[in-house]
């Protein structure tokens, strides 16, 4: 029992003697970060570090953009001009055809038939004229002789010249069947690509049916057309500048540029009254056949060059509810965030239109850290190290 007794004791003592180090610790940690904060408070807030670059002034080429629908600069409908069974397709659909390359027949059976029954009838037409002819030529001595009557003269006279007439009506039925029996072979009327063909072997195809047999379209040049605003049309109107005469480039859809320039060639006759805006064409050169008709591009001309233009890197603007601020940093390192109109984008840079001068410091990296009237360490920005966010050349 008295084991026990002691054993208690010494459970107690110890629980006591954790008791005390523990609140010694507490304590410590109390004193000591009492400290920390005291220290912190001392020290105060930090001077922000921001990275600045100097408006820049020079001339800057303008750019103006347009989406474009590309088109043939010659796209024929294919019909048929004669009624008939369609018995042959000549041609691969989607190849490069010729001028007066066969492209479908149609069963020419019957328009032969029609031929020769019109080349028949003008046989007869011809041998009933050489009758009246003949007549005529009896009648018209006797008639000098007064052994005929002037009626038999007449009628003479009228059954050959009805005769002739008839003749002359044969022969154009003879023709006519002769064209309709060409139609049987439907051929390209320009140099194009043809296109799939829209109805089967063995359909009976007509002038009056909806549908066409195919079309071919022209691609070299091929055109673009975009549409203008009236803004544009008079601004370009006002400078002088031919349009015919602007270099062009086209902007694929894959963000890929056309190797080849084209030149604007023609404008609509008068402005959409629904839309405001004036449908124009542009024609590319197109020998590789790469451009299609039914493609979409974006058609870029340089429309002006600005003088003692001001630019600072895009990620130096700042926009908030529709306007444009841009943080300043003066001689005595202190911030003045001002309002600016900024203008167009130009590659990773911003045109600023007004509210800077040139030369002046703006902040370009670290933007989010200043405030108004605040003191900053200023360094040189360094784009290499912190690209600027991707952004269009220019943006209407």
């Amino acid at each position: 029992m008295r084991n026990a007794e002691t054993q208690s004791q010494f459970s107690y003592r110890v629980r006591r003697a954790a008791g005390l180090l523990a609140i010694m610790g507490m304590a410590a940690l109390a004193l000591t970060s009492g400290g920390c904060r005291k220290e912190e408070k001392a020290k105060g807030p930090q001077t922000p570090t921001v990275e600045t670059t100097a408006v820049v002034q020079k001339d800057v080429p303008l750019y103006s953009e347009w989406v474009g629908a590309l088109d043939g600069s010659i796209n024929a409908v294919i019909r048929p001009q004669v009624t008939g069974y369609l018995i042959s397709q000549d041609y691969r659909e989607g190849e490069q055809v010729k001028k007066g390359r066969v492209l479908f027949e149609i069963d020419p059976r019957t328009c032969q038939a029609a031929l020769n029954q019109a080349k028949a009838q003008l046989s007869q037409q011809k041998a009933r004229h050489d009758t009246a002819k003949a007549n005529l030529a009896r009648v018209r001595p006797l008639a000098e002789k007064n052994a005929v009557s002037q009626k038999d003269l007449d009628d003479a006279v009228g059954a050959e010249l009805s005769a002739r007439a008839s003749v002359e009506a044969g022969q154009a039925a003879v023709d006519e069947a002769q064209l309709n029996l060409g139609f049987t072979k439907i051929s390209s009327p320009v140099d194009g690509i043809a296109g799939i063909a829209k109805t089967q072997l063995g359909n009976l195809v007509s002038p009056s049916m909806q549908e066409e047999l195919t079309s071919v379209s022209t691609v070299d040049p091929i055109k673009v057309y975009i549409n203008i605003s009236e803004q544009e049309y008079l601004d370009t109107v006002a400078s002088g500048n031919r349009a015919d005469q602007m270099p062009l480039q086209l902007i694929l859809a894959n963000g890929s540029v056309y190797p080849h320039e084209g030149r604007f060639a023609l404008a609509d006759r008068q402005i959409d009254p629904t839309t405001g805006t004036l449908k124009v064409g542009a024609l590319f050169p197109n020998k590789d056949k790469l451009l299609r008709p039914g493609q979409y591009g974006r058609i870029r001309a340089m429309t002006e060059v600005k003088k003692g233009a001001l630019l600072i890197p895009q990620r130096a603007v700042t926009e908030m509810q529709g306007k444009y601020l841009v943080a300043v940093v003066g001689a005595d390192n202190k911030v003045d965030v001002r309002p600016v109109q900024a203008g167009q984008r130009i590659g990773s840079d911003w045109l600023i239109e007004k509210g800077l001068q040139p030369g002046e410091q703006v902040v370009a990296e670290g933007v989010q850290k200043v405030r108004p009237g605040m003191t900053v360490v200023a360094k040189p920005f360094s784009p290499t190290a912190k690209p600027a966010s991707s952004a269009p050349e220019e943006k209407r």
